[in-house]
């Protein structure tokens, strides 16, 4: 699943945290890392389990969910790189009379503008909030409520009509009815992906035959990882298709095949469907070919690193300093070599990725003259 996928299925508190939660693991809403509950993680002499590993993963690998999210394109948040400068300043702790000499800005009385501007986009998003959830709430109950949010009959009771736990449950991931996209799939619980792709199977005529890009051309348009749901259909017998993938074919659920799938291999294998690729990066200055080496868990992410600089607010202290000296247009980021992640067993993403920075500090030696990363970031290599 994407980054932007992962936003787009992540609830304000989702967001204010930085990771989403299933039953079995917590996922990174920068990267897309995947941490699974019930494994302990060692950082540096410390044993981590999965709620605090994923917090010291994104304190680590992302600075700071503000700075992430605030470092978004404009498309995700509709902020101005003003609006982003002065929330990334007002974030610090700047004073008004500290971000007028930064921005150089004419008059406090121009900060205290943006400011009282701020505060009415937020009051305004609140409400916008409040009405698209009342909204959907109102499709979701299927019609007209009454003026304490829904039908009671005169004793006070429910309606005999009333959804069943599983209607309320796919109400959640249909907002717009059966007919329309599903939200949230990639995240779905295991049982709920099942429930899922019964009701997208009816949309697939009995008796006809399907093409992959036929199958493709009915899921695309309704979710965001459709090639997932295409592979849940198929694992839960809502689709057959013959062993080369060329037809595919409504068929009838083997119950007795579904008990037997092993339920933890399941979820390991939908979870590799949301792979991202990490690795080492360098920041060259291409005036004087020095350069800072980094790693990210993700390439995808690296504008977030662009937009730390441009807001002075970097964590090498050197590069920042040669980036305000030359300006952006000096600098360029290359990926150096990608992560190497293994299919099965125990992996620490973020000790391969230490480990992969050290290969690469030795190999560049990028200090004093020759770049910008501090020699106390090399360590001492183990016998």
């Amino acid at each position: 699943m994407s980054p932007e996928a992962l936003l787009n299925a992540a609830t304000l508190a989702d967001l204010k945290r930085g990771y989403l939660e299933s039953t079995d693991a917590y996922t990174c809403l920068c990267c897309g890392e995947r941490v699974e509950k019930g494994v302990v993680y060692p950082v540096g002499d410390r044993l981590l389990e999965a709620g605090r590993y994923i917090q010291q993963h994104i304190a680590e690998a992302h600075g700071s969910v503000f700075a992430h999210l605030v470092a978004l394109d404009k498309q995700a948040h509709g902020l101005s790189d003003l609006q982003r400068r002065l929330l990334t300043l007002f974030y610090e702790g700047k004073s008004d009379e500290e971000i007028k000499a930064l921005l150089g800005a004419g008059s406090l009385s121009t900060i205290r503008n943006h400011r009282f501007i701020l505060r009415e986009k937020e009051r305004q998003a609140r409400i916008f909030l409040a009405i698209m959830e009342l909204l959907h709430e109102r499709q979701s109950t299927g019609g007209a409520t009454g003026a304490h949010g829904g039908k009671r009959s005169r004793s006070g009771k429910a309606p005999a009509d009333q959804r069943s736990a599983d209607d309320a449950i796919l109400a959640r991931y249909f907002p717009y009815g059966p007919e329309g996209p599903v939200q949230h799939f990639s995240t779905a619980p295991l049982k709920h992906k099942r429930m899922i792709a019964a009701v997208v199977a009816q949309r697939f005529t009995p008796g006809r035959t399907y093409s992959e890009r036929e199958v493709n051309a009915v899921l695309e348009p309704i979710v965001e990882d459709y090639v997932l749901l295409r592979r849940c259909l198929v694992e839960f017998g809502y689709l057959k298709r013959l062993p080369d993938g060329s037809q595919y074919w409504r068929g009838d659920v083997d119950e007795e095949g579904m008990k037997q799938v092993d339920r933890r291999k399941e979820l390991k294998r939908l979870a590799r469907e949301a792979k991202t690729e990490g690795g080492v990066y360098q920041v060259r200055n291409t005036r004087n070919g020095m350069v800072w080496i980094g790693v990210t868990p993700n390439f995808r992410t690296l504008n977030g690193q662009r937009f730390q600089l441009e807001m002075g607010s970097h964590r090498s202290r050197e590069l920042q300093q040669a980036w305000n000296e030359y300006g952006p247009d000096a600098f360029v980021f290359e990926p150096l070599e990608a992560l190497e992640v293994p299919e099965t067993g125990p992996f620490d993403r973020d000790a391969a990725l230490r480990k992969l920075k050290q290969k690469w500090l030795r190999e560049l030696q990028p200090f004093g003259s020759r770049g910008y990363n501090l020699p106390s970031e090399l360590e001492e290599e183990t016998p």
